[in-house]
């Protein structure tokens, strides 16, 4: 590896005093991957080859060794990036700093999720009182040797006397749930195992939990199919073979159910979905002995979610009739509820994204143009007043208990760490409680809102964050991410990550594309199923308005994006190739005929359809990642990113996708990189040690920037 020059003190940031380098980095021979000819599907009577189905069992030996020398190629190629090292140093150090999370009372006490700085994952704390002397409630750190043991959830009891908290490991999705009681911090015996997408909801004496039953032996435990998923009761004191059994659906293999019960004990709720969005809510009296579930919202075309029950009101957030959602009310006492349905927030032209209720009083979130506003209202939906927020942001929180006179809300924003508030729900005065110090200027970077058209001319919104006094000349590289699907809203947040890209000039593009929540459930809808292809037109609208507005050029631009998003920036590499220096498709969704066949990618057919389905397989098949891959095109440089422990988005679609795309690339006689990242006890992404972050970061920068034509930084 040749020498590289280092000048000057400040942070890293790109350098054009320095003497520069020449140095060309050497990909190694990618790992022959065999191809199977002989497998092969007729979807409808298209017959679509699968070279590379058994890269899809991932307890192969065969799949094992190709895995270890793929992660030899790509560590290869990253050692020899002159100022990889740098970059995680440098990073280490924007990581460096405590982080404090809103409180939250229970009884007598605040808890509070809080890290030193570089601790692997945060820490449960508690105090008696706001001041009362914080100490250690739970640790995660402790439950592993290197940090990949993380807490999911922590509810706690009707009487605040115990705490009920899941734990994923090396980030599966599956949890186990123990308990602990609150004032003595003593373990419990009690133990929940096969838990998934789902946390403890507590009832009078227990709480309720969604299972599936155990893998069967030999099956794959991250990788097999998910059907049949149950609600039980778990009663305090007892083992999980004496659970009872709550609810199940023997007709209706692919659907989740959750369970939960009103403050009062009163109403058993039952929430059942057939994917990702759209359901139905069953409920019955538990005061009525036998009494039968009653189906209190019809599903699965609209979506519900409780917020509250208060006597026999039950206030439900909805977009039934309302695509930008309102909050409603109804009468279970009634002999048909459904009929009694009333408006207590009517919708408005700004999305309705969520409800709490606290103290007598209905705070509601809304997002104009991808940031927050919030709204305090009494419990007929009059409004009280619009609660202050610090600027463009994302706030959340508000949450509480009938006799609770103030509440906590947190804000952040691309270039505001989260700092807590306390609010008076009498008199809506809030109060500064926790503020983050970083170890960096913040005020060094300003954030821009642009609105660009799509292919179709529909307005999309980006936030642009960069460093002040930035030249628009076409020089800047910038990082474009989006995620688009699933109703899910990207608005602004703190990246310590970001910053140092900052630092060094460049540009953090985040680009609110069709298929998301940010306006309502028309914006979702216009971007899933048949026309998904509108968010790939978004996305590649995006990068070719930064090039045309003088942000960046084609030389200088990335696309990244995670799990959906992974589906994103794959579709949008094979569409158009040329717009790109550099793509990093994370955890994603890359081969779109099969992915409902692993876990339980069946809820995701909702969003996407299904190959199985004629109708849908023509688009499916035009989009595809993995399939429109072409010998005689060359792809820019690309790191495929994925994880062992994966059992959202199995890496069996990076496996395969990335050996198609190595193999078409030296087809074609392209050098440019086609790198594939398996990180090791690692799941889809929550849960991460910070330590693990880290690296991934610094190995995500590092190929950016240098694939961009950053030959050289300073520190």
């Amino acid at each position: 590896m040749k020498s590289y020059i280092l000048c000057g003190l400040a942070a890293l940031a790109l350098t054009t005093g320095c003497s520069r380098t020449t140095m060309k980095i050497k990909t190694q021979p990618y790992p022959v991957a065999r191809m199977d000819t002989a497998v092969q599907d007729d979807y409808h009577g298209t017959i679509v080859r699968d070279p590379y189905r058994w890269l899809e069992d991932d307890r192969s030996a065969e799949t094992a060794a190709w895995v270890v020398a793929e992660n030899a190629v790509t560590q290869d190629y990253l050692a020899q990036i002159p100022y990889r090292d740098r970059i995680r140093e440098r990073l280490t150090r924007l990581y460096d700093y405590p982080k404090e999370g809103t409180p939250f009372r229970v009884g007598e006490y605040y808890f509070f999720y809080k890290n030193d700085g570089l601790q692997n994952q945060s820490v449960l704390y508690y105090q008696k009182g706001l001041e009362g002397e914080p100490a250690v409630f739970l640790d995660p750190n402790a439950l592993s040797e290197n940090g990949t043991a993380a807490l999911n959830t922590v509810t706690f009891s009707q009487d605040d006397r115990y705490a009920a908290y899941s734990v994923a490991r090396s980030g599966s999705d599956w949890v186990e749930i123990r308990v602990m009681e609150v004032a003595t911090r003593k373990q419990l015996a009690d133990k929940i195992e096969w838990v998934k997408f789902s946390g403890a909801s507590w009832g009078e004496g227990g709480f309720y939990y969604s299972a599936y039953d155990a893998p069967a032996e030999g099956s794959g435990v991250y990788s097999a199919k998910n059907e049949y998923q149950k609600v039980y009761f778990h009663k305090l004191g007892t083992s999980q073979a004496e659970d009872v059994l709550i609810y199940e659906d023997r007709a209706h293999p692919l659907r989740y159910f959750s369970g939960f019960v009103s403050n009062d004990n009163r109403w058993l709720f039952i929430v059942s979905s057939e994917g990702t969005s759209g359901n139905e809510i069953l409920y019955k009296n538990q005061t009525v002995p036998n009494a039968p579930f009653k189906t209190l919202f019809e599903g699965f075309a609209n979506d519900y979610s409780i917020i509250d029950c208060v006597g026999d009101t039950v206030y439900v957030l909805t977009n039934d009739g309302a695509p930008n959602f309102r909050l409603v009310a109804a009468d279970l006492g009634a002999a048909d509820p459904a009929a009694t349905v009333r408006n207590v927030i009517p919708e408005s032209e700004n999305l309705l994204e969520w409800a709490t209720t606290a103290g007598g009083s209905i705070f509601a979130g809304y997002l104009k143009d991808a940031s927050s506003r919030v709204y305090q209202y009494d419990m007929t939906g009059c409004r009280v007043r619009e609660i202050a927020l610090p600027g463009i942001g994302t706030a959340g929180g508000f949450g509480g208990k009938a006799e609770d006179t103030e509440v906590f809300y947190g804000f952040s924003s691309f270039n505001m760490p989260p700092t807590s508030y306390r609010y008076s729900i009498a008199d809506g005065t809030s109060t500064l409680y926790h503020e983050t110090r970083v170890n960096f200027d913040v005020s060094a970077f300003t954030v821009e809102q642009v609105f660009y058209p799509s292919k179709d001319g529909t307005r999309i919104p980006m936030f642009l964050v960069y460093k002040k006094g930035l030249k628009r000349d076409g020089s800047n590289p910038v990082y474009l991410y989006a995620y688009g699907g699933f109703n899910i809203s990207r608005t602004p947040g703190f990246s310590a990550s970001n910053i140092l890209l900052l630092e060094q000039g460049g540009i953090y593009a985040l680009a609110n594309i069709r298929g998301g929540g940010e306006y309502g459930e028309a914006w979702h809808r216009a971007g899933m199923l048949e026309k998904k292809q509108n968010v790939f037109d978004d996305f590649i609208a995006a990068a070719e308005y930064l090039i045309a507005e003088k942000y960046t050029s084609s030389k200088k631009l990335a696309i990244a994006g995670g799990s959906n998003g992974g589906l994103l920036v794959g579709a949008c590499l094979t569409q158009r190739p040329d717009l790109y220096c550099a793509t990093f498709p994370m955890v994603g969704v890359l081969d779109m005929l099969r992915y409902h066949r692993f876990t339980i990618g069946w809820g995701w057919v909702v969003e996407y359809g299904s190959a199985d389905n004629a109708e849908d397989f023509p688009y499916l098949y035009k989009y595809s990642p993995l399939h429109n891959i072409k010998t005689g095109t060359c792809y820019p440089p690309t790191l495929i990113m994925t994880a062992d422990h994966d059992d959202r988005v199995v890496p069996a679609h990076s496996f395969k996708f990335g050996a198609t795309l190595q193999a078409a690339q030296t087809a074609s006689g392209c050098d440019a990189p086609i790198l594939l990242r398996v990180e090791s006890e690692a799941g889809h992404g929550a849960g991460k040690p910070i330590s693990k972050s880290i690296q991934e970061q610094a190995d995500i920068w590092s190929f950016f920037l240098w694939n961009a034509g950053v030959r050289e930084l300073v520190e």
